[in-house]
């Protein structure tokens, strides 16, 4: 199983970015998919999933309005739309896989099964 995560960069406040995770290994249909980040000296936390029957999508109050999730099926793929950043978005951004979970632990580290190797934010001010 891997999941490669892809897009990281250094942006300015305001700018967009596109993360990307492409997975192998996996029934990528069956598979719950979450971004977390954890910037330095914090504990990781959730940024956004989606349900592996897309039947639920949350996403964090800080990003809300400003990042939007897609899964692609059909190309094992999984997507972070990332706009309006700010300095606090700074961090290392990780993508996850669980297989099946239902709605209420799609928000929790602990849930999934699979992380990609993570890739870096920096938003300059």
């Amino acid at each position: 199983v891997q999941l490669q995560a892809s897009g990281g960069g250094l942006v300015q406040t305001g700018d967009s970015l596109r993360l990307s995770c492409v997975a192998s290994g996996i029934s990528f249909r069956s598979y719950s998919m979450a971004w977390f980040r954890q910037a330095p000296g914090k504990e990781r936390e959730f940024v956004a999933a989606i349900k592996w029957d897309a039947g639920s999508r949350p996403y964090a109050d800080s990003v809300k309005g400003r990042f939007a999730m897609h899964k692609d099926n059909a190309k094992n793929t999984v997507h972070l739309q990332m706009n309006s950043l700010k300095p606090e978005d700074s961090a290392v951004y990780y993508c996850a896989a669980g297989r099946g979970l239902i709605s209420s632990s799609l928000t929790r580290d602990q849930a999934y099964h699979y992380w990609g190797q993570g890739t870096l934010v920096t938003v300059s001010s």
